[in-house]
């Protein structure tokens, strides 16, 4: 038999190779549609649960705070240890907001990362007491509240709230750094503001 003559039947063998590949890919695209697909974005895996807060550390003006971290678009309440003078009013107020402001700048412990929380705050935000002309419960940044962060604006008005730093209605007076140019708000953390923590920028009302 010539060398041509053995090498005919490739042909129609090759034909049938084709076929039968076709035919497991056709098969495999059909098991593979049965498989669900997520389109969107993917899952967390954060936990948001707020770690057990450990006993204080010895020493006078040791306290137990809360404050507020970001955690999935979200802002929730996370005990800390924070340091306190025993010093009384009227400095009580600016020195419980600079208390507070400090550990909401400081970055999040392993615990609490591992939970999926962080801040919004940043080393450079300051908090002064009120200007000259101020009403005695005005808070001054070293920035206009509107412009930090408004995620950042919602961890500070939430941490405050509620504390010797906020008035008699648990509302927070801000302004900023320049008394003639920025004008004192008053601000409410709200089940809004801690869920959606976008709106704290424009949820300031002008004190009169």
């Amino acid at each position: 038999m010539s060398p041509r003559a053995t090498r005919r039947p490739a042909a129609p063998l090759l034909t049938l190779l084709t076929v039968v590949v076709a035919l497991l890919a056709a098969g495999c695209g059909i098991r593979g549609t049965s498989v669900p697909v997520d389109a969107g974005a993917a899952p967390s895996r954060a936990s948001c649960q707020a770690p057990e807060t450990g006993r204080a550390a010895e020493g006078a003006g040791r306290v137990s705070v809360r404050i507020y971290l970001l955690c999935t678009s979200r802002i929730l309440s996370v005990n800390r240890n924070a340091q306190l003078s025993e010093r009384k009013a009227p400095i009580e107020r600016v020195e419980v907001a600079r208390a507070l402001l400090d550990q909401l700048r400081q970055p999040p412990s392993a615990t609490e990362s591992s939970a999926g929380f962080s801040t919004a705050v940043e080393d450079w935000v300051s908090v002064d007491g009120p200007a000259k002309g101020d009403p005695d419960g005005a808070l001054r940044l070293n920035r206009p509240p509107e412009e930090l962060q408004s995620y950042a604006l919602a961890q500070i008005i939430c941490t405050l709230a509620g504390t010797a730093a906020a008035d008699d209605d648990h509302k927070v007076v801000l302004g900023g750094p320049d008394s003639d140019r920025d004008p004192l708000k008053r601000y409410e953390c709200t089940e809004e503001m801690r869920s959606r923590p976008e709106v704290a920028v424009n949820s300031g009302v002008l004190v009169s």
